[in-house]
Order: C-alpha cells, then structure tokens, then sequence
C-alpha cells in the first residue's frame, strides 16, 4: 500500500501509525529516544533531590518560602489536560477525521502556551520579586535546571506540534504524516508524565 494512496474512511486502516515499515521504524527510534531523555531526566531529579535542602546559610530561602500549590495544581491540571486533548486528536486521526485532528492538536497548543505563561510567571516571581535567581545557591541551580528543562521540552514540543500541522494544513492525512503525528502525541505525553513527577517531587515534596 502506498504512503501517497488516496482513502476514505472505510478504507483507511485501523493504525495508520503502524500501517508501513517506515512508520514502524520511526517508533522504533522514538523509543530509543525516550530511553535516554528518560535517563537524562532522572539524573536532573536525583541532581535536585541532592541539592534541594543546599542554602547559603540558615534563614535563607527554602522550598518551604517559595513554591506556590495553587499556581502549580493549576499548571498540572492545564497540562494533563492537553493530554486528554491530544488524545481526542489522536482518535480522529485513527477515524480519518483530519478537521478534527487539528482543531484538537490547536487546543493543545493553547493549553501548552497556557502552561508556559504561567512559568514564566512563576520564574519571573522568583527572581525579580523574590531575588531568588539561578546562581542563588545549589538549591536554586538544581530547581531551575529540572524545571527549566522540562520547560524547554515543552516549547520543544509544542513547537513540533505547530510545524506538523502547519506543513500538513493543506496536505490531509496520509500514511506518511500519520506516523508523525502520532510520535509527536507520544511525546507530548511523555512532557505530561515528566510533569507529574516534578509537581510531586518539587512542589508536594518541597511544601513538606
């Protein structure tokens, strides 16, 4: 069956993501790719978890001072929600509902930019309204290089996100595109997971 072959809903395959060679390869190599951010994610956590209690001295500002539950349930509850998002575009793409596809991956993209106004706010909170900056002390270094990272890995995505649907706005779907966005929804839940973590081990760990 040809990547280019034109379908209809009763046509298209049941997994389009998996319907050619090529598509089983790209996950293959996502895999391989996961493996190690996953990797290098737990050496920023156990890197944090080390660091987390490294002030200058006595008195100074702690996790305890700084982290604000409401403001990061709220940004946990944007980002799995765009999770649930990606999911809804991912079965349209399985039912060749191309429309669909996109309006879902668009309000995607709107909670992610949503999630990265809100750390962007809590970053610029810290360090111009609480003097609490990267090289501030170990503690600080280890927070913002943790949090920081999975900040990238988000504009990283959702970067990624934009280009598919802007390069395939006018192309539809083909099984050519599908594997792509299907690994592109993977690793936007691969970010949410991450996240998961962080709000446990910085934020819930850190108010303790």
């Amino acid at each position: 069956m040809h990547v280019e072959e034109q379908f209809t809903p009763k046509t298209w395959p049941e997994a389009p993501e998996k319907a050619t060679l090529e598509g089983k390869n790209k996950f293959l190599g996502f895999w391989f790719f996961l493996g190690g951010e996953t990797v290098l994610f737990a050496s920023f956590f156990a890197t944090y978890l080390a660091l987390k209690d490294k002030v200058p001295k006595q008195g100074d500002l702690v996790s305890t001072d700084l982290f604000e539950l409401p403001l990061a349930f709220i940004m946990t509850m944007v980002l799995l929600t765009s999770s649930i998002t990606s999911v809804y575009a991912m079965y349209h793409m399985k039912n060749f509902h191309f429309k669909k596809m996109q309006t879902w991956l668009l309000i995607t993209v709107l909670l992610g930019l949503t999630f990265l106004g809100f750390e962007i706010y809590e970053f610029y909170h810290y360090t111009h309204g609480l003097g609490f900056g990267y090289t501030h002390s170990a503690f600080s270094s280890a927070f913002y290089t943790l949090v920081g990272f999975h900040g990238g890995h988000v504009v990283f995505g959702l970067s990624w996100l934009i280009a598919l649907m802007v390069r395939n706005s006018k192309r539809g779907l083909s099984l050519y595109n599908a594997p792509k966005f299907y690994i592109a929804s993977l690793y936007w839940h691969f970010i949410d997971v991450v996240w998961v973590f962080i709000f446990t081990v910085v934020y819930l760990m850190g108010m303790v």
